[in-house]
């Protein structure tokens, strides 16, 4: 057969759940660590389901030795009598059939996380084995599968007592399909914990049981998403005492938002469809954001805080400072593209802005002294705004032919092709000069900034235009930030943060990824912002040089040559100690540099927002608890 031929033979029939295992990353996205956890994700959003529709009320997830995930609930168990379409036991159905399940339109769940009903059967598909054990109408039945293959009928094996209803699933991911199959307990904890937010009396308990790693933690909020907020504000200053909480039912439309303004400049807001996260948005935000928008203005012209010249307050003055959560549930979501990111549903605007808009309003009514402290504040933030649009003004390039518009510092590449150059931002004039020398001219451009920039988690928009370093790094970039990005007009696919491999190159670095992760955050999300690792030490021995980038790769060099009096270890504590040549060498040269890609899972956005407001932010009661709590995982911190 010719390798041309294209019969009837060979078009592929892929049979039961053969179609996940040869393309797992249609059905989780990815085969890496993040796809790793997401099986877990998709069993949980089973049990939660319950939970939604009233018969669930604990969840317990553990991670066994061997990397071995156990999911028990205490819902009514999966059914086990026969479906006669399928023609075998309901629950068999549900763990080797695609799209099969109680959540379309067959009167098993009103709402449901699981749009696809893909989740049980896809779990099933990419495990070594997977144990499904159901505990209904005082039998416990059992079935056991092998990456996908039902290994024999579902049988009963024992009885129990009482209302001990409920499913448990057992299940070892497969080593053929997944990179990595190492659990990260504290990926698993912070979606736990976000599910448990969004339900609110749900009790949800995670236990690591592997040898050396045993812990718990149990996560069970009565408040919910009112609690949410008070978490994600811990590193905050709240603006007033009280949560602003909205609930309500119309047109089929759940709705529950909760919000709290504080002392900082950005917008923390965050919205869930039926508990999964829509980082894009949608249709349930856009009537949030016209009912508070109208609200507010209402508000403050009835009660003269605007008077009638004053123009009118926009969402992004009133969003200033603004911790709010967005939940909703709906019983046919309707999402844009397949990843779930956006709310289409045109029902959830109207009943998102008509059940805000009402409570907020007697809300202010009731409260006028927080009412006023929101306006003034969004007063503050639209003079802000002014000061800063003309600002922003000065840092627009005005055309690509104007080459005098890129920042005077800015060693610029030959190449134009974004997809060829990348620019180094390095730390210090010293550092700049040695990698404005050691640098290939054609693809890689270098932007030396003085000094520490400005924390911009404490500052508003306008200074930030005024602070001339950031302003180098938004013209040299050429997208511009917030309303104004275009990620079109990015002039390099690789940011790479190149600092001293000390404690002040450390913050330095921080303080740029906060500015990039609240004014750029799509650099980081489309993966094009790295950090440049820099090695630690240099040894040599007999004219030989070898680099060693952690204390690990040193003791190993060390035992391979040989620990005696004729090694001479160097520590390196700045890139400025480097000539031209070694910064090629080790940070530069992509045939032999190490670069970390910055990356951001849309999964945590809450989580990675209160970890910036916690180490970036005025409190320091946060901060305290985070060092101590993470104090373990640090390595080669300089004293």
């Amino acid at each position: 057969m010719s390798e041309q031929e294209y019969g009837g033979d060979q078009i592929q029939i892929l049979k039961g759940l053969e179609a996940v295992r040869k393309r797992p990353g249609m059905y989780i996205g990815s085969t890496s660590s993040r796809g790793l956890h997401h099986l877990v994700y998709e069993i949980v959003d089973n049990a939660v389901d319950e939970a939604l529709a009233g018969f669930c009320s604990h969840i317990v997830v553990e991670v066994n030795d061997g990397e071995i995930i156990t999911v028990s609930d205490n819902g009514r168990g999966i059914p086990v009598d026969i479906n006669h379409d399928a023609g075998k036991p309901a629950v068999e159905v549900v763990f080797t059939v695609l799209h099969a399940g109680g959540k379309f339109g067959g009167g098993g769940y009103k709402v449901s996380g699981g749009l696809h009903g893909v989740g049980a059967s896809v779990v099933n598909a990419l495990s070594e084995w997977l144990e499904v054990q159901v505990r209904r109408d005082g039998k416990i039945f059992q079935q056991r599968y092998e990456r996908g293959n039902t290994m024999y009928p579902l049988k009963e094996v024992g009885t129990y007592e009482g209302e001990n209803t409920g499913t448990t699933v057992t299940f070892k991911p497969d080593g053929e399909i997944f990179e990595d199959t190492i659990y990260d307990y504290d990926v698993l904890k912070v979606r736990l914990r976000e599910t448990a937010f969004l339900t609110r009396n749900l009790k949800i308990t995670l236990r690591d049981k592997r040898e050396g790693h045993e812990k718990e933690d149990i996560f069970h909020y009565e408040g919910g998403i009112k609690e949410f907020v008070e978490y994600l504000n811990r590193g905050k200053e709240p603006l007033y005492s009280s949560i602003i909480y909205c609930e309500g039912i119309k047109d089929g439309v759940q709705v529950e938002v909760a919000m709290q303004h504080n002392d900082s400049y950005n917008d923390s807001s965050y919205s869930f469809v039926n508990n999964i996260i829509t980082p894009e948005g949608g249709t349930h935000v856009a009537g949030f954001r016209s009912a508070i928008t109208k609200t507010f203005n209402n508000y403050a012209r009835e009660n003269k805080i605007l008077k009638d010249t004053d123009p009118q307050l926009t969402g992004d003055d009133i969003r200033e400072g603004l911790t709010a959560i967005i939940s909703i549930k709906i019983g046919e979501p309707q999402f844009e593209g397949q990843t779930k990111q956006k709310l289409g549903n045109s029902e959830a605007r109207g009943a998102v802005d008509n059940i805000v808009s009402e409570q907020l309003t007697y809300f202010l009514e009731q409260n006028p002294q927080v009412a006023k402290s929101i306006c003034e504040k969004s007063l503050l933030a639209q003079r802000a705004r002014d000061a800063a649009r003309k600002a922003r003004d000065l840092t627009r390039r005005k055309t690509a032919l104007e080459s005098t518009s890129l920042p005077g510092k800015l060693a610029d590449c030959s190449d134009k092709n974004p997809e060829n150059c990348e620019i180094f931002i390095v730390e210090g004039d010293s550092a700049g000069g040695s990698a404005k020398t050691a640098r290939s001219r054609a693809t890689q451009a270098i932007l030396p900034l003085r000094g520490k920039i400005l924390n911009v988690e404490k500052a508003r928009e306008d200074r930030i235009y005024g602070n001339a370093e950031i302003k180098a790094m938004i013209t040299a970039f050429g997208t511009g930030i917030l309303d104004d990005f275009d990620i079109s007009k990015l002039r390099y696919h690789k940011i790479i943060i190149m600092t001293d491999a000390d404690v002040d190159g450390a913050h330095i670095a921080t303080l740029m990824l906060t500015f990039l992760y609240r004014f750029m955050p799509e650099l980081i999300r489309q993966g094009y912002v790295y950090l440049a690792m820099p090695p630690l030490y240099k040894i040599e021995r007999n004219r030989k040089i070898w680099y060693a980038y952690s204390d690990e790769q040193l003791n190993k060099i060390m035992t391979e040559i040989g620990r005696d009096g004729n090694n001479k270890v160097q520590r390196y504590k700045g890139l400025g100690e480097m000539d031209a040549d070694q910064l090629w060498e080790t940070t530069m040269d992509p045939k032999s540099r190490v670069l970390k890609r910055v990356q951001m899972d849309d999964d945590d956005l809450s989580e990675v927002d209160k970890v910036f407001s916690t180490l970036m932010g005025d409190k320091v009661e946060p901060r305290r608890e985070f060092i101590e709590e993470n104090a373990k995982y640090v390595q080669n911190l300089d004293i």
